[in-house]
């Protein structure tokens, strides 16, 4: 049984994109890209919201052959294709590239997906982490800090009812200057 991993790139005042949407802003070089593939290459699934899955299969599922793809992003198309996928959407008829479409976020169904997976679980979009986070899923985060201010944009972590309480596993600084924060989510102790 694996973890469930958040791993997002962010601006230092914590956006995860800018104003419609704008990545453009990654920080995501030969170095870090390569990164990004030997821990990804681990993992027994994507779990994808559904913005975030048409965000990626509009481009990675022939990305290795455009023109000037380099070879990390060669060997990312096909890490991409090939994990199973599941896309947690109520709108999304059907779903390509070994993917399967989910409705609902239901805890004792995602437990029983961990049970069943080889490796890792990598969770991504903003909106899916906050519903994994509320229902107390996510055991460690990947939060890749780019050197920037956006100053406005969609943050990583929405506004919350809930806190979680970290420990710090790695740092590491990459020569583009983002930097890895990697945390462990400690268990929830319940409050006196």
């Amino acid at each position: 049984m694996g973890d469930i991993v958040v791993s997002m790139s962010v601006s230092l005042d914590g956006f995860m994109e800018g104003p419609d949407r704008d990545i453009g802003w990654h920080r995501v070089d030969e170095e870090l890209h390569t990164h990004f593939n030997d821990h990804l290459r681990t993992m027994g699934a994507f779990l994808d919201g559904r913005v975030t899955y048409e965000l990626m299969a509009g481009y990675w599922p022939t990305a290795d052959t455009a023109p000037g793809c380099t070879a990390p992003e060669a060997e990312f198309a096909a890490i991409w294709r090939d994990m199973p996928k599941y896309v947690y959407s109520r709108t999304l008829a059907r779903a390509d590239w070994n993917t399967t479409v989910v409705r609902e976020v239901v805890a004792d169904e995602v437990r029983a997906l961990k049970e069943r997976t080889s490796g890792d679980l990598a969770l991504g979009g903003a909106e899916l982490t906050a519903t994994f986070r509320r229902l107390g899923l996510v055991d460690e985060y990947r939060v890749y800090v780019n050197p920037l201010l956006l100053g406005r944009g969609k943050p990583l972590f929405a506004a919350s009812d809930t806190g979680d309480e970290l420990e710090l596993a790695e740092t590491r600084a990459f020569g583009n200057g983002v930097v890895l924060l990697r945390y462990r989510v400690t268990p929830r102790r319940p409050h006196a």
